[in-house]
């Protein structure tokens, strides 16, 4: 039923432009975003072609004989046409176990898109991973704002929210980081001792590639001192926080708050995602974390990831 390639570059235009026509993709996964640490990654994505005619992708890298689908990304699950069917994602997963078999591949690792980045319903994937025995080994849960159900900010939020009020911190959107990311990286190594996931430089290149995706929500004093900000990824239906941090004095001037108030404040979204609060495959909650993005008014959703053995 199915014709499966393997992933070259000169796919990458059919790649992206499907991406953008598909009813669960995003820009994280065409190929500019994909392939900037293309190097450290064996790249093993896959196109699906029925009649003759593209039909489904799935984003995937390979190591010591597993399919993971994909190391790189947040999620990295199949990306479907409009047209895709149940029947007819299910007949695609035993054809690529097929192809996978025959080529060695013995193990699947495959972290699914969650449905709010989807733009019509697309789980017939889910089904197709229980057809094939999969089993979730790891569920990480994010923190989500509807914006047509904007729900009441914590006591404490809102008290920080008017002493942000007091200080005149001003919140700009802007792509410059510079100013930003020696907060964002004392940040992360003073509470997690680790840096951040892509260096300035990886995210200056995003965000030149990917203007009108990548912005940064920057909080100033009234002196034009940057408190902190956050890192957003649009993504259509859905604006992500990507990476999120205050100062010491921005902390104590409610600097996340200002930035937060304008968050949501932005129009055309359907979902504000604040990205997930979990270790260790969502066996460990940081309940500090999560209880400081359900003070603004989020709940939550899961980030699943299945295994399956060919």
């Amino acid at each position: 039923m199915f014709e499966i390639k393997r992933y070259t570059s000169n796919l990458s235009a059919e790649w992206d432009n499907f991406v953008l026509n598909s009813k669960n993709g995003t820009f994280l996964l065409m190929r500019p975003y994909m392939d900037y640490h293309s190097d450290r990654f064996e790249d093993y994505s896959l196109l699906f072609y029925r009649n003759d005619r593209l039909y489904a992708l799935l984003p995937a890298n390979i190591k010591d004989l597993t399919l993971y689908s994909h190391q790189g990304l947040t999620y990295g699950g199949l990306i479907m046409s409009p047209s895709c069917s149940a029947e007819g994602v299910l007949h695609l997963f035993e054809e690529m176990n097929a192809y996978l078999r025959y080529r060695g591949v013995r193990r699947v690792v495959y972290k699914a898109i969650p449905h709010i980045y989807s733009t019509m319903p697309a789980e017939e994937d889910l089904y197709a991973l229980f057809r094939c025995g999969a089993r979730i080994i790891a569920r990480g849960i994010s923190t989500t704002t509807d914006y047509n159900r904007l729900q009441r900010w914590h006591k404490d939020r809102h008290t920080a929210l008017n002493r942000s009020r007091r200080n005149a911190l001003t919140v700009r959107k802007t792509h410059d980081i510079s100013r930003f990311w020696p907060i964002l990286t004392a940040n992360l190594q003073q509470r997690h001792n680790v840096m951040p996931v892509h260096t300035a430089e990886e995210m200056d290149m995003l965000i030149g590639r990917w203007p009108d995706h990548i912005s940064l929500y920057e909080a100033l004093s009234a002196e034009g001192e940057t408190l902190g900000g956050m890192l957003a990824y649009n993504t259509g239906r859905v604006l992500h926080s990507q990476y999120l941090a205050a100062s010491a004095e921005g902390k104590k001037c409610g600097a996340i708050e200002a930035v937060m108030e304008r968050v949501l404040q932005e129009e055309g979204f359907d979902y504000f995602d604040f990205g997930i609060s979990t270790e260790e495959g969502g066996n460990i909650l940081n309940e500090g974390l999560i209880y400081q993005k359900e003070g603004f008014g989020g709940r939550g959703i899961c980030y699943d990831t299945y295994e399956y053995h060919i």
